[in-house]
């Protein structure tokens, strides 16, 4: 929502427009860092009480927003929500596993995914059309969102005390859990964050305008939403393992053709289709989480969460130097970045035959007994 929203606010609270962009880093920080706790202190307290707190945090921090008299405020104020949206996101992906029919948990992980896709999509309209009338409208409105949502009755899962370990981030530490945060932190960087890139070569290698811009970036979100709960359902019928891993494979082959496309729609029409991957690569990696560490699952969500976001991050940061240098270099790696998020897939199709090999001799010893 900010981000239309960005020379409105300089002009306002009577700053650069550089010191607003960082209003961004100063909420994905501690965004991403706090989600490395958040999930854990979540299962220790109990979900809801965690969420309902971040909904207020979040409410309080965007009516700080709305109200700074300054720069400074500003910035603080957008660390807080940062912060508070920790404790949200995966706090409620994890929920899913406890309230979704399993034989569905991959659609209902995909719808959930495109909802979230459409509000990132809608986000920046709406912060448009509200800022036509003041940037503070803008803030004001999402505070009273949050606080509505703080007040709405929500029941999730806490883990009963039943004689099993205490959550711990020390359960988290595996090779499996690693996997995953890798695939992640690989796969925003090499196709969920590459959106500034598109804007880039929009605006200097066609001479596209703000609007037009806007429209070939939003080709990516508009290809999630239309495909989130396809890619769930994907990952319940073919395996939640074969679906990321095709996902992000077409995500690098898309990614890898952006670098030759000759003409702007071209390269909407090919960031729709990646669009349309990563539908299914995050409905098959966000299933494969949230069902795969018991002992701490909303711990395991919550970081897998944040190496997404360390991802995406660390794009901006190693592709507009490349750009610089080739237009072609960033769209190059990013690819590779792609495949690689699709070749950490690999180890689970494993991990998953042997879950299921698990489960049949389980089901078959029980037959046995009941005979």
């Amino acid at each position: 929502m900010l981000i239309p929203l960005i020379p409105s606010v300089a002009d306002g609270l009577g700053t650069s427009v550089g010191l607003v962009a960082l209003s961004v880093t100063t909420y994905t920080v501690p965004f991403a860092a706090f989600q490395l706790v958040s999930g854990t202190v979540a299962e220790r307290l109990g979900g809801g009480r965690v969420v309902r707190a971040g909904y207020v945090a979040y409410g309080g921090a965007a009516l700080l927003c709305a109200f700074a008299p300054e720069i400074w405020t500003f910035l603080g104020a957008r660390a807080l929500a940062g912060t508070a949206n920790a404790f949200l996101t995966p706090i409620l992906l994890a929920a899913l596993y406890e309230a979704a029919p399993r034989p569905m948990l991959g659609r209902s992980v995909g719808t959930f995914a495109a909802v979230q896709t459409a509000g990132l999509t809608l986000a920046p309209l709406i912060g448009g059309a509200l800022g036509e009338l003041s940037w503070r409208l803008a803030f004001a409105a999402v505070a009273i969102a949050s606080l509505l949502l703080a007040l709405t009755p929500l029941e999730l899962h806490r883990r009963s005390a039943d004689g099993r370990a205490r959550p711990s981030l020390r359960a988290l530490v595996s090779r499996r859990l690693g996997l995953l945060s890798a695939a992640a932190a690989a796969g925003y960087a090499g196709f969920t964050g590459i959106g500034f890139l598109v804007a880039l070569v929009a605006a200097e290698e066609y001479g596209l305008g703000a609007g037009a811009t806007g429209l070939l970036v939003a080709t990516y979100g508009v290809g999630g939403i239309l495909l989130g709960r396809a890619g769930g359902t994907a990952a319940d019928r073919l395996g939640r393992p074969l679906t990321a891993f095709a996902g992000s494979a077409a995500c690098a082959a898309g990614v890898l053709a952006l670098a030759f496309v000759p003409t702007a729609w071209g390269v909407g029409a090919v960031f729709f289709l990646v669009g349309c991957g990563s539908a299914f690569a995050w409905a098959g990696l966000n299933t494969i989480t949230v069902e795969s560490f018991p002992e701490n699952r909303a711990g395991a969500v919550s970081v897998f969460g944040a190496f997404k976001f360390a991802g995406l991050a660390a794009a901006p940061l190693v592709y507009i130097p490349l750009f610089q240098l080739d237009t072609r270099a960033p769209f190059l790696l990013a690819s590779g970045l792609a495949a690689l998020a699709a070749a950490l897939i690999l180890p689970w199709f494993a991990l998953y035959r042997r879950r299921v090999e698990a489960a049949s001799t389980s089901s078959a010893a029980s037959g046995t007994i009941r005979k």
